[in-house]
């Protein structure tokens, strides 16, 4: 097993192959939205878009995203083969055109022209008592990524309190304010609690989870539901166009807070929810 050409293959079919049950819910999606209208016209174009992207193994959009990287791996080993796996892999991935060249110094202005700089690729690492490799990859859009926000509890302004009432105000306000600015319908990961960092990290976490799998905890299990259908009712369909489906999914966990604080941040994935993962074990390799 070679690690970078393993990771070079997750690279590929991250950036070429949307998952099944992202696919499923765009083809669900296109069904629900009347003959001829602007919303069903755009799941068309989306559709076939997602077919070519997997027969010719190019990207699913010319925004290939930020790489960002989550890593379970055994005590013991060494964090250092996986970053090293990881970045020449990367540069690889850009040279053969499964990635655009999409890490810019705000320093200088200047793109690297592989996606390897400072803290890019992200990489997250996790130690864990199994005896595999995790290794997950999500591709993130810079216009999805731009409508991301977070808020501070209470909300004067949206009458939003410290309860999930209040969480349940400002994550609809939030998608409103999207409109299809982050290339609807989007995937909505919410993260409550923690501090102004871990809550951003929380929310971006959600878009490891399978479409719309419920969280275990019935009360936000329920505000998932409550907050998918609610937010499909907005009416700004795929791209703003207008139809019946704003978002695919809501996904939503939770986390302690300090008394004196109550942040809810929410983070937006485009309907090309590139998310792919691979296990190594006995030497072997699966992608999901």
């Amino acid at each position: 097993m070679n690690l970078q050409e393993s990771i070079l293959k997750l690279i590929r079919k991250a950036s070429t192959d949307l998952s099944p049950d992202v696919e499923d819910a765009i083809k669900k999606a296109y069904e629900t939205e009347d003959e001829g209208t602007p919303a069903r016209n755009v799941f068309g174009t989306i559709l076939e878009d997602i077919q070519l992207a997997r027969q010719k193994s190019t990207p699913i959009c010319q925004d290939t995203g930020a790489l960002i990287f989550y890593i379970d791996f055994p005590v013991g080993d060494s964090e250092q083969k996986y970053r090293e796996a990881i970045e020449n892999a990367a540069s690889q991935a850009t040279e053969l055109q499964y990635l655009r060249p999409n890490a810019v110094d705000p320093v200088t202005n200047k793109n690297s022209g592989n996606n390897i700089g400072k803290n890019a690729p992200y990489i997250h690492f996790h130690q864990w008592d199994k005896d595999e490799v995790r290794i997950r990859l999500m591709l993130k859009g810079g216009g999805s990524e731009n409508v991301g926000t977070q808020y501070k509890l209470p909300d004067s302004g949206l009458k939003a309190g410290r309860d999930l009432k209040g969480v349940k105000k400002v994550v609809i306000d939030a998608v409103t304010k999207a409109q299809g600015l982050g290339c609807a319908p989007g995937i909505i990961g919410v993260g409550i609690g923690g501090d102004r960092v871990t809550s951003y990290a929380l929310s971006k976490e959600q878009f490891f989870r399978k479409l719309n799998r419920r969280h275990e905890n019935p009360e936000i299990a329920k505000l998932e539901e409550e907050l998918h259908t609610d937010l499909n009712k907005l009416g700004i369909g795929p791209m703003g166009f207008g139809g019946k489906t704003t978002v695919l999914g809501t996904h939503i966990d939770y986390q302690h807070r300090h008394p004196a604080t109550f942040y809810v941040a929410i983070s937006y994935m485009c309907w090309a929810y590139r998310r792919k993962q691979m296990i190594i074990k006995n030497g072997e390799v699966t992608y999901d």
